[in-house]
């Protein structure tokens, strides 16, 4: 492929890439706005689909300083949405899991996505999604293999 057309595909992967990321983000900003930010969101579903975490494992998961995941963590435990226990056998671990009410409001939230995000799912035919979701799954491999 010559220099030219690639550069054509690395720009228009470049724009859309951002035009979505931010449309996506504020989107789902307005679903859950009034019960968490997006990223109160995505430490409940790390934690909801684990079943526990440490500060640690946060901030390597979502590739951000342990501090920032701190402050986040802290809000959460402020809002009873998760809670602090200690690991009996170390007491210097502690592990991060969701209170009753963290359940209920990610299940709630995430519910607000869902609807969003399959409002425009359905907008593609069957081959269309399944193709992306390979393409998508093939990308985030190729940036896990380079980080």
């Amino acid at each position: 492929m010559e220099q030219r057309r690639i550069y054509e595909l690395i720009d228009k992967y470049i724009e859309l890439t951002h035009e979505v990321w931010k449309n996506s983000e504020n989107l789902i900003r307005e679903e859950i706005s009034e019960d968490l930010t997006n990223d109160q969101h995505y430490i409940l579903r790390y934690i909801y689909k684990n079943g526990k975490a440490t500060t640690t494992g946060l901030a390597e998961a979502f590739s951000v300083q342990k501090s920032a995941i701190t402050a986040i963590v802290n809000r959460l435990v402020d809002k009873n949405l998760i809670m602090r226990t200690y690991d009996e056998a170390d007491r210097r671990y502690i592990f991060l899991t969701l209170t009753e009410e963290g359940k209920k409001q990610f299940e709630k939230t995430e519910k607000k996505i869902f609807n969003l995000v399959k409002s425009f799912i359905i907008k593609f035919d069957r081959e269309e999604i399944e193709n992306f979701i390979k393409t998508y799954e093939k990308l985030a491999s190729i940036i896990r293999e380079i980080r």
